[in-house]
């Protein structure tokens, strides 16, 4: 594995272009402090506003579909991963806290069992499932020093997390809901064509698992009738599922060719027997629900390093901290210039003015290093034309536009997600 994340901070001239580490520094989205540790990364403000950026996508996508945002503590009795079955496979990737009274407290490294008592809060009637909950929130794991990795590998994890509590006639609709959420969401970042690998268990190494060989047989067995009905060809990833249940992992190719593993949804039968999660039925009977475990983004700082270098740092508009640089050729074109740049800000444009000492030339350099999708000059014509003179990132000079034109431009690229 690449070294200690501590070592970006002096050795990023060793790391190749488009490694998300230097882009990172280049491109002021996230920090490493000896102060705070090893795989806790700092977000800055530009790092921060895409990472929210890409939460709310996620959010607006499971809106659609009713999910509804919980908000869960970053702490928890060992109790409740004791009953979850966690503690015993996992406890020796937590960070443990023990308080005055004598119980022991641990840092969360999922959040899944802290769902589960959000469901088993008050009694449901199977006309009130499913239940949607959604929780973009950070987990926090023991990770070996030589296994971190910039963000590809880190002790903080923010998990856009949710879990759907349903009747089992339920699950394939529910399945096939998200499906479509992962779907929209990576074909933003033209991950058009996903692999599916279908993840069982091992019955070889059985004792890994929770629950009964028929818990496991009924779970994996909904799973393939899912997958045969998309008609998808599958990887079988035998061995590949999680403590509590099968899961449907989807794989994407980036723009450098390599293959990773991105969204997942996960059917669990295991951990509404353990929690005793139930509905009413129409006769009035106790019902045993199932629990869909989903993340369109898995880890966001996962995500955000593959992303960083899927694009080389060049974001599309939408997802840009700055959108556009505003450069005013000389002091006597600086007036207009700050017109421009308080009529774009008041258009939700993010912009920034660049009015430096510096040569035109390199200001447009720096603009360009900084990968900002479009630049603004303005010189004499442009003021006496009271327009703009407009390069876009990838296509070069636009050539002169009108205020309205230019608004259009840019907004037609960020409604577009171009």
């Amino acid at each position: 594995m690449p070294s200690h994340p501590q070592s970006v901070q002096s050795d990023s001239e060793s790391l190749l272009p488009n490694d998300h580490r230097r882009l990172g520094q280049e491109l002021d989205l996230f920090t490493f402090s000896d102060l705070v540790g090893s795989g806790l990364p700092l977000w800055t403000p530009r790092g921060t506003l895409i990472r929210n950026l890409l939460d709310d996508y996620v959010w607006q996508l499971r809106k659609q579909h009713g999910f509804e945002r919980v908000e869960i503590p970053h702490i928890t009795k060992k109790d409740l991963y004791e009953k979850s079955g966690h503690w015993d496979k996992f406890k020796d990737e937590l960070f443990r806290i023990t308080t005055r009274e004598g119980h022991e407290f641990a840092m969360k490294p999922m959040n899944c069992p802290h769902h589960t008592q959000i469901y088993a809060r008050k009694p449901w009637s199977y006309r009130e499932l499913p239940q949607r909950y959604a929780n973009t929130t950070m987990c926090y794991r023991d990770e070996q020093s030589g296994e971190l990795n910039g963000l590809a590998r880190v002790r903080a994890i923010t998990q856009d997390d949710a879990h759907i509590f349903c009747r089992r006639s339920q699950i394939e609709e529910e399945i096939l809901k998200v499906w479509e959420i992962v779907g929209v969401f990576y074909a933003t970042f033209g991950f058009t064509e996903l692999k599916v690998r279908f993840s069982r268990h091992d019955p070889e190494r059985f004792e890994q698992y929770l629950g009964t060989k028929e818990i496991w047989k009924d779970a994996e067995d909904q799973i393939d009738r899912i997958l045969k009905q998309k008609g998808v060809n599958y990887i079988d990833g035998l061995g590949e599922a999680a403590l509590y249940g099968p899961k449907i992992d989807f794989m994407a190719t980036d723009s450098l060719g390599r293959e990773w593993q991105v969204a997942t949804i996960q059917l669990d039968l295991n951990l509404p027997e353990r929690f005793e999660l139930v509905c009413v039925n129409e006769k009035g009977e106790k019902e045993r629900i199932a629990m869909i475990h989903c993340a369109i983004m898995g880890s966001l700082e996962r995500f955000m390093s593959v992303l960083i270098e899927h694009y080389a740092g060049a974001f599309p508009v939408w997802l840009a901290p700055v959108q556009a640089v505003v450069l005013p050729i000389g002091e006597g074109h600086r007036a207009f210039a700050e017109e421009i740049t308080e009529m774009l800000r008041a258009n939700n444009i993010r912009v920034e003015i660049d009015a430096d000492d510096a040569s035109l030339g390199k200001r447009i350099r720096t603009a360009k290093i900084q990968k900002v999708p479009y630049l603004i000059i303005i010189g004499d014509k442009e003021v006496e034309a009271q327009s703009v003179t407009i390069e876009q990132r990838e296509v070069g000079s636009l050539g002169i536009q009108t205020v309205e034109q230019t608004l259009a431009i840019i907004n037609t690229a960020i409604i577009s997600k171009d």
